[in-house]
């Protein structure tokens, strides 16, 4: 790891907090230069000041050409964290849609698009996509974040795909709950599903040095989640069964409503 990351010139957007807070940390303590981002200009300076990084604050769409000039020239490894949870299924507002488009999946394609010309002429890079499990599985009462994820973790598939075999590293890291912000805000149902076997954003920091220092693209801090992975694809109708079986649970509890309203 040492070799892989001292020294690396590291973009981490979302970063004022949560999980992008904690790999910017673990980043900045094993050597790498860092710009944090998030929309959150205070937040963004108070992590900065904290690791001796750069706050680049804004858009984490936009954000490659400032970042790339605070780090001196160039970018080895980005880190498309910043993301939003909306929840809501087709009846969602086209505004709350259209943000979960924007934000978790556009901006990775954004940043993409600045970074591979560099990365392929030199031949190094790495992208890192904070995907969660929800884009491996899906959930329950969030169709927004669940479509958004899914599609976040079908274009680091992409980008592995195509790139690997010229240098570019790609990881997508896929939690189940993380002990953060967005959890509290998912209310009933995240504290339903997810907070029984949350854990800290630095557990998820953890388990994306362990994928980095083996190549590995698929970054699970809940082990758990490849055997759900696995069962959805092995048995798709008996896992959608189970599924909804939990989703009536979650109505009859109170923590969604009907599918129905």
């Amino acid at each position: 790891m040492v070799g892989t990351v001292r020294g690396a010139r590291v973009v981490v957007t979302g970063a004022g907090g949560g999980i992008g807070a904690a790999l910017a940390r673990r980043f900045a303590a094993e050597g790498a230069q860092v710009v944090v981002n998030d929309l959150d200009a205070a937040k963004a300076k108070s992590v900065a000041d904290e690791i001796g990084g750069t706050a680049v604050p804004g858009d984490a769409s936009g954000i490659v050409s400032e970042a790339r000039a605070a780090l001196g020239g160039t970018i080895d490894v980005f880190c498309a964290n910043a993301g939003v949870g909306h929840s809501g299924g087709p009846e969602a507002d086209e505004r709350l849609w259209a943000e979960a488009w924007d934000v978790n999946v556009m901006a990775h394609v954004r940043a993409a698009r600045e970074l591979l010309p560099e990365w392929l002429e030199r031949g190094s890079g790495r992208f890192v996509s904070t995907v969660s499990a929800a884009g491996l599985l899906t959930m329950l009462g969030s169709a927004p974040y669940s479509v958004s994820k899914h599609a976040a973790l079908a274009f680091a598939e992409w980008l592995s795909a195509t790139y690997r075999h010229r240098g570019i590293g790609v990881h997508a890291i896929c939690p189940q709950g993380v002990r953060t912000d967005m959890l509290t805000a998912s209310g009933a149902t995240g504290e339903v599903v997810l907070a029984p076997t949350a854990i800290e954003p630095e557990q998820v920091a953890d388990a994306l040095f362990a994928g980095i220092a083996e190549e590995r693209f698929l970054i699970l801090p809940h082990p758990e989640a490849a055997r759900y992975y696995a069962a959805r694809a092995g048995d798709t109708d008996r896992w959608l069964t189970g599924m909804n079986e939990v989703q009536r649970t979650l109505e009859e509890r109170g923590a969604l409503p009907k599918a129905t309203d």
